[in-house]
């Protein structure tokens, strides 16, 4: 009786105290109303995504959508009861028990998979009898307010599955680049292996752990019945592709960084855990093309260059060979690169270099592979400058049928390419420097720089609304400057060095010469000119107030040079640039729209028969000036653009377009010196001009606007139809024996303003 009367009182002991602790629990709101982490997300328009700004990557996914054959699989090797009990697998707790007891350890802990949304929600991992009593109570809870489809529902979208992946749908697309719903069963069972142990099973760092983790759910689930012998063994013998973010990654992260820098400013902190989805305005094709064009360009000018010397040394232990494992190893702390492969020479000489690759892989380098690093192979290099055993260098592939590999470096020259939508102001492609990861500065959006000769066509527009016609003939002849002109310090030539003597105005843009471009200015003075440039957006305050701003003596960004020659390519509307397309929350609400863009009157900049002249010349320069490579490559008459190269070379720009794109090409140094005394635009910038607009306008048709009916053709060149027969100039510059500078010693040394900062220059979001 003792016996029986002590252990009625443990049990209704065990009972109150269980009833106890059942109250005690926590409400499950954040269950019921469950709302995780999410983290932004930006995308092109097409739905590409380009970036995610978060501490969790998750995509909450509607148990609806989630594959049959994927909950199968989980529940086969986490829970093969769920369906039956009430929160605690009763046969599992005893398992769990007996287990631990006979191994005088805590090793299994029996949990359902209820247990474990009940101790990722509410509990600690810390493995303790109490702290198993309350999960167990706390499943009890779950089950009884919630159904089985909610809980694994739950489970699927808030478990860790590492690689920073939170939830299935996240693990999918970290693993192999796919959502649920393109999962084979193989890769199904390949992700339900995760739970356990993500870290110890990840296919990315331990491919075979994960293989073996795949065979033991798919072995569960032929014993439960979910699936037959035939499918088992096919899904232990598929291929797995474990996704590499270099196969599908689009470089844009500038944009990315724009995009979130937007929707910061508009939700704070919020906007990293809400789970918004931000479209923009980008084309995924266009952005590929720019990103790949300006690189190419980049790395055909570095090639001209110097070379600097390895990366790094590392210390290469004698008798290693370079296939073996430990030499990879070495280069574990340097990041890899899609077009300059990092390597480690493990032997080198004039002749040939052996080095292996980060992925193992064992290439020589020969013949012309080591023309550029010739002088650091030579016994006559320096320590720190010569390539030797242990030296890390990068690498790079000729694309081409040979496949020939060559030594490269790191270019010490930086660039930028901004496309964007004339009549719309959508910025189709952007990139904003050479490597993201190495140099976050946005040189699109930030770089501000002497735009050189870019900026004459905006100076030639003005001086045709002062009476000068393309057929109008200006002295292209030596400026006389009043003293000397050491001591004014200032002695403007063409880049050509020679002087043509009387030419038309069309002949002058399409020859980019200098000199006429002064006298234009000079003509209409400073102050007038720099009005002007306000039009097209060109801010006033950053222009010289003197002769100098002639040559583009001021300060501009690419984006904003796209915007001003987008108001010649839309005929005279001045549009704002547009990134962002829709912001919408995690459940598809739209919460931003960008209203359509309206060419009215309020957004006329300069008269349609303006823009129309102007065009004009600039076709010219594309036909037979200083870009005529552009028509040569391209086979369009309809290419409109102007070469800038700014005093030494120190800035390289081509600013183009055809009617339906607008693109703007800059290089140049971070610290701005000179990049080479025989660069220019037109060599550096139009190349890589060229090879984007390849891309972009395939399949456009040519377009080339009539002409407006004030305008008409007389004596084979356009002329404004109210100075047809009187008003226009004939001549600009042949009767002042002395050249004046617009005011008095100021040009000679004229200051270049400092550019503002503003958080997000140029590009709007639209009303709110």
């Amino acid at each position: 009786m003792v016996l029986v009367a002590l252990f009625v009182a443990v049990f209704f002991t065990a009972a109150i105290g269980a009833t106890l602790l059942y109250q005690r629990q926590p409400d499950l709101t954040a269950l019921t109303d469950y709302r995780p982490k999410q983290p932004l997300r930006i995308f092109t328009d097409e739905g590409v995504e380009i970036g995610q700004f978060g501490s969790e990557r998750r995509y909450l996914m509607p148990i609806g959508q989630i594959p049959k054959q994927l909950q199968d699989a989980v529940l086969a090797v986490e829970d093969k009861r769920f369906r039956d009990h009430f929160g605690v697998d009763a046969r599992g707790v005893v398992r769990a028990v007996l287990t631990n007891l006979w191994r005088s350890r805590r090793s299994q802990g029996g949990s359902t998979i209820t247990q474990q949304v009940a101790r990722t929600f509410y509990l600690s991992s810390r493995k303790t009898y109490v702290r198993k009593i309350n999960e167990m109570l706390l499943a009890v809870k779950i089950e009884r307010q919630l159904g089985k489809d909610q809980v694994l529902e739950l489970y699927m979208n808030q478990i860790f599955l590492g690689h920073r992946a939170y939830g299935f749908e996240a693990a999918s697309q970290a693993y192999f680049g796919k959502t649920l719903s393109d999962l084979s069963l193989a890769e199904c069972a390949m992700l339900a292996g995760l739970p356990q142990n993500p870290v110890y099973a990840n296919p990315i760092t331990n491919f075979e752990r994960a293989r073996q983790r795949q065979w033991q759910v798919l072995a569960r689930m032929r014993d439960a019945g979910m699936i037959t012998a035939e499918a088992e063994q096919a899904a232990r013998i598929e291929a797995l592709h474990i996704h590499n973010d270099r196969d599908t990654t689009l470089h844009a992260e500038h944009v990315a960084e724009m995009a979130r820098q937007i929707v910061f400013a508009r939700y704070g902190d919020s906007a990293y855990s809400l789970g918004l989805k931000v479209t923009t305005t980008l084309h995924a094709e266009d952005q590929q093309a720019a990103y790949r064009a300006l690189r190419k360009g980049v790395l055909d000018f570095d090639r001209r260059q110097p070379y600097r010397g390895p990366e790094d040394q590392e210390d290469m232990p004698d008798g290693m060979g370079p296939h073996d494992a430990g030499v990879a190893q070495l280069l574990a702390d340097y990041r890899d690169d899609d077009d300059l492969r990092v390597a480690i020479v493990s032997e080198a000489s004039p002749q040939q270099v052996v080095a292996t690759l980060a992925t193992g892989e064992v290439v020589q380098v020969r013949g012309d592979g080591l023309k550029q690093a010739q002088p650091a192979l030579s016994s006559r290099a320096k320590g720190a400058e010569s390539i030797r055993r242990g030296s890390v260098i990068r690498l790079a592939q000729d694309l081409g049928s040979s496949g020939q590999w060559a030594i490269r470096q790191w270019p010490g020259v930086e660039g930028a390419l901004v496309a964007t939508e004339p009549a719309t102001g959508r910025v189709r492609a952007l990139v904003g420097g050479f490597d993201f990861a190495r140099n976050q500065f946005n040189h699109a959006s930030h770089a501000w720089r002497q735009p050189g000769s870019s900026i004459k066509p905006f100076l030639y527009s003005a001086a045709l609304e002062h009476g000068v016609m393309p057929a109008t003939l200006i002295n292209d002849a030596p400026l006389v400057l009043p003293g000397d002109v050491e001591a004014s310090g200032w002695d403007p030539k063409n880049s050509d060095g020679g002087f043509d003597g009387p030419i038309t105005l069309r002949q002058a843009l399409a020859r980019s010469k200098n000199l006429v471009t002064i006298r234009l200015v000079k003509m209409l003075g400073p102050d007038v000119a720099r009005e002007w440039l306000g039009h097209f957006g060109f801010d006033p305050a950053l222009q010289p107030d003197n002769l100098t701003l002639a040559l583009g003596s001021g300060q501009t960004s690419p984006l904003q040079l796209a915007s001003a020659y987008g108001v010649l390519a839309n005929g005279g509307y001045r549009v704002e640039p547009r990134l962002i397309q829709r912001i919408t929350d995690a459940k598809g609400n739209v919460l931003f729209e960008a209203p359509p863009t309206e060419l009215g009157d309020d957004a006329r900049a300069i008269s349609p028969r303006n823009a129309f002249v102007t065009n004009s010349l600039l076709n010219e320069v594309t036909r037979s000036g200083t870009a005529a490579k552009a028509q040569a490559l391209l086979k369009r008459p309809d290419l409109y653009g102007k070469t800038g190269t700014t005093n030494d070379a120190v800035d390289a720009w081509f600013a183009g377009f055809q009617p339906s794109l607008v693109a703007v090409v800059w290089m140049g140094h971070d610290n701005p010196r000179s990049l080479g005394a025989r660069e220019s635009g037109g060599g550096l910038s139009l190349p890589i001009w060229i090879d984007f607009m390849g891309h972009a306008l395939r399949g456009v048709p040519v377009d080339q606007p009539a002409a407006p009916d004030d305008v008409l053709k007389l004596g084979g060149d356009w002329v404004y139809m109210d100075w047809a027969f009187g008003g226009a100039k004939t001549h600009v510059g042949f009767d002042d024996a002395t050249e004046a500078l617009g005011a008095p010693g100021s040009a000679a040394s004229a200051p270049v303003p400092k550019a503002p900062e503003p958080p997000l220059p140029g590009v709007v979001m639209g009303p709110n």
